[in-house]
């Protein structure tokens, strides 16, 4: 898998492992990232739930950083 900006994302939160997953999704940049919510992480295959709080967490801070 190439290495992009998604991947180096889910790196820091140590999730890697979802980073094709999200891609093959369609999130493959942060800016759509910032409109996960829980429907789409049942579609990209997250069902761990200290996972799941990790990237809402992680969005959050996101969308933030644009404020």
């Amino acid at each position: 898998m190439c290495t992009n900006i998604v991947y180096e994302w889910l790196k820091t939160l140590q999730l890697p492992q979802y980073a094709e997953s999200f891609v093959d999704n369609g999130y493959d940049d942060l800016e759509v990232c910032k409109q996960i919510g829980d429907p789409d992480l049942d579609a990209i295959g997250v069902a761990v739930p200290h996972h799941r709080r990790r990237i809402h967490e992680a969005v959050r801070r996101l969308k933030e950083a644009d404020e």
